[in-house]
């Protein structure tokens, strides 16, 4: 009987240190469950971290630029010339239909023109940013640098004007000024009889 209670209490013993050691294993798992699961919160949050400012946004653009800057004045254009038929002769204007001239003291094929200061204000300068458009002008089309450092348009050689005076399409009160100013036909050939249109002997320089 006795060692029937011996044994129970051994037995019951035994029984409280595998229930010891069970709660001890238990409480290690629970901590390493607990410290695997911080490390992967981590983990994860470094990844977040890395996907919300990281290179996957994309920087602002800057502002696009205008296309094309504004033109400066309407002499930065490229130019048309073309014709017009006035008092039976067909003459040469620009695209607005506004007359032009050659000056008599210029030299064909010059590479400068003998208007200038004043007379330069009252007869600018034909000028184009290139080659200009030709309608029915056959004349041979060149430049030079105009007194106000653009280029001049040639017609055979000859620096071409307009006429300050000249306040409109169709009108050449330029024609025959000083007997120095006179219009070109669609050649280049100088004209030199009176049109329906003319003006004072004024300016003519």
């Amino acid at each position: 009987m006795n060692r029937i209670a011996a044994h129970g209490v051994s037995w019951a013993a035994a029984d409280s240190r595998r229930i010891r050691e069970g709660d001890t294993m238990n409480k290690r798992a629970a901590l390493f469950l607990a410290a695997a699961s911080a490390a992967s919160a981590l983990a994860l949050a470094g990844c977040g971290g890395g996907g919300g400012t990281g290179s996957s946004s994309a920087p602002a653009a800057a502002p696009a630029s205008s296309s094309s800057a504004p033109a400066s004045s309407a002499s930065a254009e490229v130019e048309t010339l073309k014709t017009a038929t006035v008092a039976g002769h067909t003459v040469v204007v620009d695209g607005e239909g506004k007359a032009v001239y050659v000056y008599t003291r210029d030299n064909a094929g010059a590479t400068a023109s003998a208007c200038t200061g004043g007379c330069a204000s009252l007869w600018p300068a034909v000028t184009s940013a290139g080659a200009p458009t030709l309608q029915g002008v056959t004349g041979k089309i060149g430049s030079i640098t105009g007194v106000n450092g653009r280029q001049q348009i040639t017609v055979n050689g000859m620096p071409i004007y307009y006429y300050a005076k000249d306040t409109a399409p169709g009108q050449f009160n330029g024609q025959g000024v000083a007997n120095v100013w006179y219009v070109i036909g669609a050649d280049g050939t100088m004209i030199q009889t009176p049109l329906a249109s003319t003006a004072a002997s004024t300016g003519g320089y």
